[in-house]
């Protein structure tokens, strides 16, 4: 009864930070080895209160994922109910609905967290879009958004029940299809290999031929040249960890001081990290880094086929955890006790001949698609060069445009300089030619010209035309009799 309630309570732990995360493909490159030296054995003491640590899932919203449930923990209702949830009402989104009921800081707190989630798709978009050569147009990022099923981007600013849901499906649906595409990503892998392999050859005479593909048959016996691998998670695979990694005698093998033993994070289940990290002594004995025969991406994606086969052997309820009830389940089938042989990658050939020539022809027309790209390029390329020459000819007109005014500028004749006082102007040889008007003054005469030899006031009437005539009448009759009083009196002299 004890182990049942310590079961229930690792198992509301899990799901507490797990509902979502552990359900996930693991970073296979990082998986730790055994390397545990115990000569005395002990059960390990459970600490329910502290929750497992988190591990990356690979989903591109890792972070927003693993925010949102840090702060969903946070709320005593939100918690008390995951842990009367079981695994399947929380794919189905039934979770969810308890949104409505977690406080008012966490609610406010998701907001801001989806907030900065939707500017971060926005900039990636943006990115992207400039990347491609979009920098010109205008980005719709309402439509673009559509693609992240992770939220509800109709909503950008809070966080509801329809986002919970999404990122619940959403990352239960990527998690599920993350295998998938690792297999897909390796075979990919492999192909590639063998076309640059036989790529190779295509450059060597038939002699150099010869001696490569020898060498390539002498590596493929040198690698399949290793000692048996055993079965995963069967008792003789589970026995050689017991001694060699934990340094207990196999004859004192007992499943469940095992399972606490490798239980590293103590939340009483076996994730897909701690099941890689049990298969390190069978992969050491097909694998070495320092053999030009092993391949350690190959290493890697043999440890995701061990893993897979023991998750579909051992987890029942296809949870993607293994709890101690079902690993003590498991050592009790005749498939741990007496296992089938376990055939490895050498034995499987990663794709089929027509996956291979199906892959040839991609590449070919990646290789045409690239060609009539770099054509394209260049011949943009040239209509640039083009633009730029016309543009320098441009620029070379005007700037001889610009030089030619600023010439005739400089050579426009200034007028002379006015004289002041007793200054003499200065004479130019075509000045010394008089006019026939001039001829008849004798030197030193200075006719004065006909709008210079105005009085004061008839100056001051032409220029003040508006002005009253008062006066003027009495002033000519004076100026008149002042006339002929001077006639008058040269008359008497003579």
């Amino acid at each position: 009864m004890g182990d049942r309630v310590h079961i229930k309570m690792c198992w509301s732990r899990a799901l507490l930070t797990g509902w979502v995360l552990l359900l996930v493909q693991l970073q296979y490159l990082q998986a730790v080895p055994i390397g545990i030296d115990k000569t005395k054995v002990t059960e390990t003491e459970k600490k329910p209160d502290e929750p497992p640590a988190s591990v990356d899932t690979g989903l591109h919203y890792d972070r927003y994922l693993r925010e949102v449930i840090d702060f969903l923990e946070k709320d005593q209702h939100f918690r008390e109910k995951l842990h009367n949830t079981d695994m399947e009402d929380i794919k189905q989104g039934k979770l969810a609905q308890e949104l409505d009921f977690v406080s008012h800081h966490v609610r406010t707190k998701l907001d801001e967290l989806k907030r900065q989630e939707v500017n971060r798709l926005r900039t990636l978009i943006k990115a992207k879009h400039d990347l491609e050569g979009g920098n010109d147009i205008a980005v719709d990022h309402q439509a673009l958004l559509k693609q992240f099923e992770h939220l509800n981007h109709m909503n950008p600013h809070t966080f509801e029940v329809e986002d919970l849901d999404r990122l619940i499906k959403s990352a239960t649906n990527d998690l599920e299809n993350f295998d998938k595409e690792r297999h897909e990503e390796f075979k990919r892998y492999e192909m590639m290999k063998e076309h640059d392999r036989q790529e190779h050859l295509k450059t060597l005479d038939e002699e150099q031929r010869k001696k490569e593909e020898e060498h390539y048959e002498e590596m493929k016996k040198k690698h399949a040249d290793h000692p048996k691998v055993n079965h995963p998670g069967s008792q003789n695979q589970l026995k050689e960890v017991w001694e060699e990694g934990d340094g207990l005698d196999p004859e004192d093998f007992d499943p469940k001081t095992f399972f606490n033993l490798h239980d590293t994070n103590g939340d009483g289940f076996f994730d897909e990290q701690e099941l890689e990290a049990l298969f390190t002594k069978e992969l050491e004995k097909i694998y070495d880094p320092t053999n030009e025969e092993d391949d350690m991406v190959e290493m890697e994606e043999e440890r995701l086929r061990m893993r897979e086969h023991v998750m579909n052997e051992v987890d029942s309820n296809k949870d993607r955890l293994v709890s101690l009830d079902e690993f003590l389940v498991a050592t009790k089938k005749k498939e741990f006790l007496e296992p089938d042989s376990w055939e490895t990658l050498e034995q499987n050939q990663a794709y089929t001949d027509e996956e291979m020539r199906e892959f040839e022809e991609h590449l070919t027309q990646q290789e045409q698609d690239l060609s009539q790209r770099t054509v394209d390029l260049q011949k943009q390329r040239e209509e640039l060069e083009r633009q730029q020459e016309q543009l320098n000819a441009q620029k070379v007109e005007l700037q001889q445009a610009v030089e030619h005014m600023e010439r005739l500028k400089s050579d426009k004749v200034e007028p002379p300089p006015e004289v002041h006082g007793n200054a003499v102007p200065e004479v130019h040889a075509a000045d010394n030619q008089l006019h026939p008007d001039q001829e008849a003054h004798p030197p030193g005469h200075q006719e004065i010209p006909q709008h210079h030899q105005d009085t004061p006031q008839e100056h001051h009437e032409q220029h003040n035309p508006d002005l009253p005539q008062q006066g003027q009448p009495q002033a000519h009759h004076d100026e008149l009799s002042n006339q002929q009083d001077v006639a008058q009196g040269q008359h008497n002299l003579a």
